[in-house]
């Protein structure tokens, strides 16, 4: 049996491995900001390796013991059981990822009914994952299984720590495996209290273990741990790359969302009305801090400058404040995130780059806070890096094209390929553009889709591979047996 360390002081957070809170073994701490004033409210658990091997064994004991003896209905009513425990502490949960995140409250509650309806999807969908029969020669039955990996290692960023934690997680769960989750040093409280709300509905010691830290120490170990099946990671192509790597020693598989750079495309017979409120929030939604942000707005020439003003109209009534203010943005998450938009802003001002508009930070916001207005550039060569790299803070890069072929051009321009937006009422062209723009997902008219926990999600080039969210995400966390029988 493993052996478990109990916290001695009970007033910080603890990691929760094998259905119990407990300190990290090298007694070390890291304190959390609250993003809206930059002061220290709470202490997580600095953990290492050895934290990492111990969440490994006990959900290697789980995955071998009682979770190999509940069947895939009963996997889909613990998690419909934990689907409804996390409503009715819905707004627990709001209330930690705004403190940890500086989300307004609205974005806040929306990610905590997201991660409902993650474990409400998973929950029907966890018996409904079938194998296949393959016709064959004579006297032979061939037919395919889908088995789970065993136990599988997540490293969930600090954007959005429930929706992912949902996309993965209950993705990983329905599908057979067992957890080991890193979540973000920045804002892991929710995640926290999710797993102490999973043991209460009924999972299984080890089935859900989760280890704080950060990520150049436990992070590496994860990605490292030779008892780890499949790894599922959300972050930068940079750090993708080191987890790739890692994994590669021991061919385990991994799943990649490395962020984008998300295209706008919006031609001159879009019904402008409809688009320009989702071109606005698609780039301020989370401060900027989304990798599917919509980053860069493409618009046809013929009607580049009048959009340009409305956009700018738009972006100027825009307010930043403290998340509990619910304004249209909260703070960045932390001050080196500040200082990295401003580095872009300050890159793009340099070379001569425009301003059309900015939004305003409230006077009453705390000068403690990680604020920035979000900002609506004009003219942005398509090189220039704040149209190259993803800023991740409220920073909308404008360009124009002059028909289909220069849109795909620009829009295909950068390393990533996430999301794009494609607005027009002409249908040929929806189709041939969503045919020829290199994303994982192409919206028409419209962008995210409200959220689309059904909708396969993940990128290709710089932003990655795999899936997640949706009855793909299955797939990926399963790997295919083909079983042959000779009968003769």
């Amino acid at each position: 049996m493993i052996g478990l360390f109990y916290a001695q002081n009970t007033g910080m957070q603890l990691n929760f491995i094998h259905n119990q809170s407990l300190a990290s073994q090298a007694g070390q701490t890291i304190p959390m900001l609250d993003p809206s004033d930059g002061q220290v409210f709470d202490h997580i658990q600095r953990s290492t390796a050895a934290d990492i091997d111990q969440a490994v064994q006990s959900s290697r004991q789980c995955f071998e013991g009682p979770w190999a003896k509940i069947n895939a209905a009963e996997r889909g009513r613990l998690l419909m059981a934990l689907s409804r425990k996390v409503a009715e502490h819905a707004d627990e949960l709001m209330q930690l990822e705004q403190r940890d995140c500086g989300k307004p409250t609205q974005q806040a509650m929306a990610d905590a009914r997201a991660l409902v309806r993650y474990f409400e999807y998973y929950a029907g969908a966890c018996d409904k994952f079938h194998g296949e029969t393959i016709p064959y020669q004579n006297g032979y039955s061939v037919l395919t299984w889908r088995e789970p990996h065993g136990v599988t290692g997540h490293i969930v960023p600090w954007n959005y720590p429930m929706q992912i934690f949902g996309r993965c997680v209950g993705g990983a769960l329905a599908a057979g495996n067992v957890c080991v989750v890193k979540p973000a040093e920045d804002a892991c409280l929710s995640l926290i209290r999710v797993a102490q709300l999973a043991a209460e509905v009924g999972f299984p010691a080890g089935a859900i273990n989760l280890v704080t830290g950060y990520g150049h120490e436990v992070g590496d170990a994860l990605a490292k741990h030779p008892g780890i099946d499949h790894i599922s990671f959300t972050g930068s192509p940079t750090v993708g790359t080191l987890i790739q790597q890692a994994a590669a020693e021991r061919h385990c598989p991994v799943t990649l969302e490395l962020g984008g750079k998300s295209p706008q495309i919006i031609f001159a017979d879009a019904d402008l009305d409809a688009a320009i409120p989702v071109v606005i929030n698609a780039i301020v939604q989370n401060a900027g801090q989304t990798c599917s942000a919509g980053s860069r707005v493409l618009i046809e020439k013929i009607i580049y400058e009048p959009l340009l003003a409305r956009l700018g109209e738009a972006f100027s009534k825009l307010r930043v404040g403290p998340a509990k203010a619910d304004l249209n943005l909260g703070p960045l998450i932390r001050a080196s995130q500040k200082q990295r938009v401003q580095g872009f802003l300050a890159d793009a001002q340099a070379v001569g780059i425009a301003t059309v508009a900015q939004g305003v930070v409230v006077s009453d916001a705390p000068e403690s806070g990680f604020y920035q207005a979000p900002v609506l550039l004009r003219d942005v060569p398509f090189n220039h890096r704040v149209a190259q790299e993803e800023v991740f803070g409220p920073v909308l890069s404008a360009m124009s094209f002059d028909g289909e072929d220069q849109a795909v051009q620009l829009a295909n321009a950068t390393s990533f390929g996430l999301v794009a937006g494609v607005w027009t009422r002409d249908g040929g062209r929806q189709f041939r553009m969503a045919k020829r723009v290199r994303s994982g997902q192409v919206f028409i008219n419209n962008y995210g889709a409200g959220g689309g926990v059904e909708l396969p999600f993940g990128g290709v080039k710089s932003s990655g591979h795999g899936r997640e969210k949706g009855f793909e995400a299955l797939y990926g966390f399963t790997t295919l047996k083909t079983v042959a029988i000779h009968h003769g």
